[in-house]
């Protein structure tokens, strides 16, 4: 049984501004397109009891999140993982329609829990979608959806291979390893 925390977000080509050091006297620009396009993402943080191994897992959309792309994501996660999923969502109308078909369909490995209302604090795939948002695409101007779905897998990569940042999400949402 592995217990996984899932949650999706949005990723634009409008760039996310923060501040930045420059030399005196020369306002840095960041050239971006006025487009507003989107790249949808779901993430996965992963929590084996008794190893307390973390994985990190995500896929790319493109348009919105629905339903079919929800289940066949926990599908793979199911294959990729080879086990039961209990898995932690927010009460998300996508996540609540795809645990009603898979307890429908008899499904023996899922397992839903559902956070508490308006806590998304308490989802370490929040942690996720900041440091990728917040630190590595800040100030990031994408050319295209193909440009910004490289820089942010590659910085969802940087996370999956650092067991310090995956440990962190948890100490983000303020929850116990032990």
């Amino acid at each position: 049984m592995t217990v996984v925390f899932v949650d999706e977000t949005g990723l634009m080509l409008r760039p996310l501004t923060r501040k930045t050091w420059a030399p005196k006297g020369r306002t840095p620009t960041l050239r971006a397109s006025a487009r507003h396009d989107r790249l949808s993402a779901i993430g996965a943080v992963t929590l084996s009891p008794k190893s307390k191994r973390i994985g990190l897992y995500w896929r790319f959309y493109d348009g919105n999140v629905r339903t079919p792309e929800f289940l066949a994501f926990l599908r793979w996660l199911r294959r990729t993982l080879n086990t039961k999923l209990v898995v932690v969502m927010d009460r998300l109308n996508v996540h609540r329609s795809a645990a009603k078909q898979l307890r429908e369909s008899g499904a023996r490995w899922f397992e839903a829990e559902f956070l508490p209302a308006y806590a998304p604090d308490l989802n370490p795939v929040e942690a996720v979608w900041s440091c990728t948002k917040h630190v590595d695409l800040a100030n990031y101007a994408p050319i295209d959806l193909f440009d910004l779905g490289d820089a942010a897998g590659e910085s969802l990569v940087r996370q999956h291979r650092d067991r310090r940042v995956r440990a962190s999400y948890f100490k983000t949402a303020r929850l116990s390893l032990k």
